[in-house]
């Protein structure tokens, strides 16, 4: 007797039914909302850049062609504003007064911040929360109690700092009322409400460095000198170049320091206009006299002089970095 064994039955495909128009329509709007959401989370910023940003920048540089007065006509002249900025010695000054208290309050600041951060990185400090939060105390200061404080402490008849030279033998300097004092004024406030930011920035660099390759260079003999030459400052390299293309930025455009050392009522920074930056200038220009064409100007060269400078920083910093 032979048995068979029947073979099991295929079973039948599930039918799936067909989407209906409608779930298509669905689908493709649910699949485009995905898509457009994350341009929809951006959109906010581009839109508040695009009104108060880039707007009133190419407005500036469409002013800057007219002699424009708010209040009054407006007349096409051309490149008639760039001719008389280059030929008005108020303007070679004020350049002048800018790049110096740049380098004045650019360099300083960016070095303390250096030595402070790799202090804090290595030293064993107790409360060292409490010393690295307080590096924001100068940065959250009003700027104008910060200018009204260093003015008393400069000051020629009562402030500390010259009765510390009286002391010392040396006769009382008007810092307010010299070209160099009032550049070392405004610089010093510059480096007191900026040092503290720029310190944690290169201190939360610093704790991204890996502790054994401080231990081995010590080990090799490295002294401490050659770790900070040869570890901290080439692994500081990218955040070094964001804090001078920044600080090259903000110290160009330096405006309520020598505004609030300007005589009540004025905008030139004391009578020889010895500390009046190329803001306070453009600020005097436009706001002062309602000359908006000639202001526009100065701050298109402003921001010419801006970009230029930020570039030969970026082209410096690539080439050392090629060269490492």
């Amino acid at each position: 007797m032979t048995s068979t064994i029947n073979p099991p039955r295929a079973t039948p495909d599930p039918i799936v039914p067909k989407p209906s128009r409608k779930q298509k329509a669905v689908g493709i709007r649910y699949g485009l909302m995905e898509r457009m959401a994350p341009y929809g989370y951006i959109a906010p910023f581009f839109a508040l850049f695009l009104v108060f940003g880039l707007f009133p920048l190419l407005f500036t540089f469409v002013v800057a062609l007219y002699d424009w007065n708010p209040v009054g006509s407006q007349t096409f002249i051309g490149l008639e504003n760039f001719s008389r900025l280059f030929q008005d010695p108020r303007f070679w000054n004020a350049s002048g007064n800018t790049l110096s208290i740049w380098l004045l309050s650019t360099i300083p600041q960016l070095l303390i911040a250096l030595l402070l951060a790799h202090l804090l990185n290595h030293a064993r400090l107790k409360w060292a929360n409490f010393f690295r939060m307080s590096m924001l105390l100068p940065y959250i200061t009003s700027v104008a109690a910060t200018t009204i404080v260093f003015a008393q402490i400069f000051d020629r008849d009562y402030g500390i700092l010259n009765h510390l030279l009286e002391f010392l033998g040396a006769d009382r300097f008007d810092f307010r009322n010299s070209v160099l004092g009032s550049h070392v004024l405004i610089a010093t406030m510059v480096v007191w409400r900026w040092f503290g930011y720029t310190t944690l920035l290169y201190l939360a660099s610093l704790q991204a460095i890996p502790r054994d390759v401080y231990e081995a260079a010590a080990v090799d003999g490295a002294s401490g000198w050659k770790q900070f030459i040869h570890i901290t400052i080439p692994s500081l390299r990218p955040v070094i170049i964001f804090t001078i293309v920044t600080s090259t930025i903000g110290g160009l455009q330096i405006f309520t320091e020598p505004l609030l050392l300007s005589p009540q009522g004025q905008f030139s920074c004391g009578a020889m206009r010895q500390c009046q930056t190329l803001t306070l200038f453009l600020y005097e220009q436009g706001f002062g006299q309602f000359a908006f064409g000639y202001g526009s100007a100065i701050g298109v060269v402003l921001f010419g002089m801006i970009v230029a400078i930020a570039l030969v920083n970026f082209l410096l910093s690539t080439r050392l970095k090629g060269a490492h």
